[in-house]
């Protein structure tokens, strides 16, 4: 099973971005996302932005870590 994250988009230089996941900035491949901008949520795996999501669904799944204990917002 592999799992994906979610993070905001914080800074892009071409292909390349860097994400804000739970307060670590983590620099990221943003090939397989179109039209990604700053501030754009995004699930990653592996060093790569996989796809968008919206803020609601971001938080949802973070919320949903932090109750499993795995980290995220409380």
């Amino acid at each position: 099973m592999c799992l994906a994250l979610p993070a905001e988009i914080i800074e892009i230089d071409g292909d390349m971005g860097k994400v804000n996941l739970g307060g670590v900035r983590k620099e990221v491949s943003l090939s397989l996302v179109e039209d990604a901008v700053v501030g754009d949520f995004v699930l990653i795996h592996v060093g790569y932005a996989l796809n968008k999501i919206s803020p609601e669904e971001a938080e949802r799944t973070l919320q949903l870590f932090a109750e499993a204990g795995l980290g995220g917002a409380a």
